[in-house]
């Protein structure tokens, strides 16, 4: 074990100076449970709001659009939680935490904390969000973990001077800020690219240099191969861990456009007793099975399971990363070509039969070069955004360990 430097303790929550406390959050809050039934008449303007509507550090209306009356929220033995109060889920997903900014009645799965002069609110918001080990180790361990009233206020957090909190708070609101943002910027770049696709892949918006008419194919015509992958038996171990990389749906959800490693591998023998093959580099796999309509262009040889078909494009005939964002922009309207039954299912023939408007090949790299520049931005965004959120886990960290004082 590490030395304790001076002017430390070690505690319930760690290593924080001398002259903080760690209390029970039930000692520095009031709490509200709320009541076990649901209002039957939603007519009044308070929001009823539930776990799905944790969204972010503030909450000051209902994703669902339900409000109660005080009346109402008497009768079902609910209270209406003041501002300033933090909420947190304590049934299924827990931990979850927004701090109130209007009157707001919750149901169940939430537990609210008021908090006391000792502590103040957005302090302990951020306190609270790095106890969820604690959480899940006073939980119920039922099929859905909850946590009830005594766990809930049970809940350590270190406690510093009043005016350090404040200090601590202000600190890491602006990481907040900065956060939201950078998140803002991105979902507007993703927008806006989602715009450019839309109109660049349907010629409303063409380049200058560019009048030839444009050709209407089926995506059958324009390839070498077109074939889903197979799965060895997964009892036998002597066909999987080997040198052959293999594509799930997980891969395919998780990578974005291009697909460089995979999160499992088969063998030869693997290989050979099963209908998967060799899929060259720069093919696009696209996924056909439950999570239907992701695709990536594999930077590596692969293999892949039935749930894909893997696409080797005719390159003298269509730009492999043209027809890349054309499937990408077809999957805001896949779901109508899903067969039914116990998960979502595209058949390879729907996918081979998928009509695409085709430029002449110059106009086609040029449309996904306009388009791969945006991809770009909106990755350095993404990169930026989880750098923002890094530090900001960090900096919390040393903040709410006292690891770094601020000046009060």
């Amino acid at each position: 074990m590490s030395e304790i430097k001076q002017g430390y303790k070690q505690t319930k929550v760690g290593i924080i100076p001398e002259d903080w406390e760690v209390v029970k959050v039930g000692e520095v809050c009031d709490c509200i449970v709320p009541g076990r039934n649901k209002p039957e008449n939603f007519d009044g303007d308070i929001p009823w709001v539930t776990t799905p509507d944790i969204m972010g550090k503030y909450i000051s209306d209902t994703k669902s659009q339900l409000y109660i009356s005080a009346e109402e929220a008497k009768k079902v033995g609910s209270k209406i939680i003041p501002k300033n109060s933090v909420i947190m889920s304590c049934v299924g997903e827990l931990g979850l935490l927004s701090i109130v900014k209007n009157e707001i009645v919750i149901n169940q799965q939430l537990h609210a904390f008021l908090p006391s002069s000792k502590i103040q609110t957005e302090f302990l918001h951020y306190a609270l969000n790095t106890q969820k080990k604690y959480m899940d180790s006073v939980a119920t361990k039922t099929a859905v973990p909850y946590m009830n009233k005594d766990n809930c206020n049970s809940i350590p957090v270190p406690l510093p001077p009043l005016k350090e909190q404040e200090k601590i708070a202000e600190i890491l609101t602006t990481w907040d800020e900065a956060i939201t943002k950078q998140t803002e910027l991105l979902r507007a770049k993703e927008l806006q690219k989602k715009a450019l696709m839309q109109k660049l892949l349907s010629g409303e918006v063409r380049f200058d240099g560019f009048d030839d008419e444009w050709e209407e194919v089926r995506l059958g015509e324009i390839v070498k191969k077109m074939q889903s992958g197979g799965t060895p038996k997964a009892d036998n171990q002597e066909f999987y861990n080997g040198n052959i990389p293999f594509v799930k749906v997980n891969d395919i959800t998780s990578s974005g456009k291009y697909l460089i490693k995979t999160e499992s591998s088969i063998t030869e023998k693997g290989l050979k007793n099963s209908s998967a093959w060799i899929v060259p580099i720069n093919s696009i796999i696209y996924s056909m099975y439950a999570s239907v309509g992701f695709l990536s262009i594999n930077t590596i040889e692969v293999a892949t399971s039935q749930a894909m078909i893997n696409i080797i494009l005719d390159l003298e005939k269509a730009n492999l990363e043209y027809i890349y964002y054309h499937l990408l922009d077809f999957k805001k309207n896949v779901h109508t070509y899903v067969e039914t039954g116990t998960q979502g299912n595209l058949n390879a023939q729907t996918v081979r039969n998928l009509k695409i408007k085709l430029p002449s090949l110059p106009e086609q790299q040029k449309i996904a070069e306009v388009l791969s520049l945006a991809d770009d931005e909106i990755n350095l965004l993404k990169n930026e955004l989880e750098e923002l959120k890094l530090q900001k886990k960090a900096l919390m960290q040393k903040l709410l360990t006292g690891q770094v004082r601020v000046k009060v």
